[in-house]
């Protein structure tokens, strides 16, 4: 739906009928198109970006055959062409020479000859089983051992078994992780194609807060959650430009203008404050003065009151027409959870990313919870696990949705559906732990 600038009556049905939390997920999913733009990047510019294509490797990995430990290479056809005398005695195998990482023996080994090797080196020409070490006597110029603890092929690993050329090593829609940045070393690769950044504007508004650093006055307090949205676009699974705004008043043209200078600059704009129904809330109004508002009230707690919508000016080479936007609600805890639960997925999809949604698992409440059917609740929560690796979990004493500090206390949250009524002591919940998250 689309909210005209007289929003009181559809405020006061939307405050009767809020839309359901997987209503709105199903409608930001509908919205949201991955960024098209594709850079070329450094190897290590690369981290915690999307790749744009298959990375396809252009060479097998290992290169060649190599040893797997060290020990004495040789040929494994010797051990069935030893029948039944390697069950009666040793075998014996003249030792020609040594291989060693980056230095590789040159000539091709005979079949009742072996060679010196070392972990990783290159096998000889003609040779395609290792016999570790500690299982060999040396005697001069020999080596014996038990034949029937060695099989053809031990000990070897085959050029191209971790990658063979020709084979994508890496798919388009991964974000690139410490390991995938040296799998892309391993392949050679110097420079990466990635999709460019989601483009982030966000600020907060109200005559009351100000900025770190400022005197606080008589009745204004301390912007936090401009610092906290910057905290949690930085955590973010993949990496996304910040653009920071700062303080805007409660007054529409200046509301107005920083909406505008966002949606010109950015992909998607975040506010916090001024989406509920009070005299002075004029963000979700000026939204719609600008573009679309497809819902803002929402049956969930914390976080009731959250807009989210389109915006008509478009940031430059933006492939949609205008920047998404997402009104926060004003209190701290409330604009935690409500990223964490629409914001962050969004801005995931829109980086290209083929990525799982945050972790939730069951554990058992500690205590009874009370619960009213009818909205989604997230509770700040601290779990632990027994000596027996039983996880219980425990709602912090303070759920007000302006209590920050509960939230750095916790470390996840507990996520009681929709239709969830009370839950009784000891009954399994479900908890989304705050470790990768936040």
């Amino acid at each position: 739906m689309t909210i005209s600038n007289d929003t009181s009556g559809q405020a006061a049905s939307l405050a009767q009928n809020p839309l359901r939390v997987d209503a709105a997920r199903a409608i930001i999913r509908a919205a949201v198109r991955p960024v098209a733009a594709v850079e070329h990047v450094a190897l290590r510019s690369a981290l915690n970006r999307v790749l744009a294509v298959d990375i396809v490797s252009p060479i097998d990995v290992p290169a060649h055959d190599n040893a797997a430990m060290d020990g004495y290479a040789f040929a494994g056809a010797v051990l069935s062409n030893a029948g039944a005398a390697a069950a009666r005695a040793p075998l014996s195998l003249a030792v020609v020479g040594e291989a060693r990482a980056g230095h590789p023996f040159e000539r091709a080994c005979g079949p009742l000859e072996c060679v010196r090797i070392m972990t990783g080196a290159p096998m000889p020409a003609g040779c395609d089983t290792v016999v570790p070490q500690e299982l060999v006597t040396r005697k001069d110029s020999h080596v014996e051992f038990d034949a029937q603890n060695v099989a053809p092929g031990a000990n070897c690993r085959r050029a191209g078994e971790d990658l063979a050329r020709g084979r994508a090593a890496l798919d388009a829609g991964r974000i690139v992780r410490s390991a995938d940045l040296g799998l892309l070393a391993s392949l050679g690769v110097a420079e990466v194609p990635v999709r460019r950044r989601v483009r982030v504007a966000f600020f907060s508004t109200g005559d009351e807060l100000r900025s770190v650093g400022e005197p606080l006055d008589a009745g204004c307090v301390y912007d936090s959650n401009r610092y906290t949205l910057y905290a949690m676009l930085e955590r973010m699974n993949v990496d996304v430009d910040v653009l920071d705004l700062g303080v805007i008043r409660d007054e529409p043209s200046a509301i107005e203008a920083a909406l505008r200078s966002a949606a010109a600059s950015a992909d998607v704009v975040l506010t916090s404050g001024g989406v509920s129904v009070g005299d002075a809330d004029f963000t979700a109004r000026m939204t719609a003065t600008l573009g679309d508002v497809a819902f803002w009230q929402l049956a969930m707690r914390p976080g009731r009151p959250l807009a989210f919508g389109r915006l008509s000016a478009a940031a430059p080479g933006s492939s949609e027409g205008g920047a998404l936007f997402f009104g926060l609600p004003g209190n701290p805890v409330a604009v935690m959870v409500s990223f964490y639960q629409f914001v962050r997925d969004a801005l995931i999809a829109m980086s290209g990313a083929n990525a799982a949604g945050p972790l939730q698992f069951a554990a058992a409440s500690s205590t009874p919870i009370k619960k009213r059917p009818g909205r989604t609740e997230f509770l700040r929560a601290v779990a632990m696990r027994d000596a027996a690796g039983q996880w219980s979990v425990t709602p912090t004493p303070a759920q007000g949705s302006g209590v920050l500090s509960s939230m750095s206390r916790a470390n996840c949250f507990i996520v009681l559906a929709h239709e969830q009524g009370d839950v009784a002591a000891g009954t399994p919940v479900d908890i989304m732990p705050f470790e990768g998250l936040i």
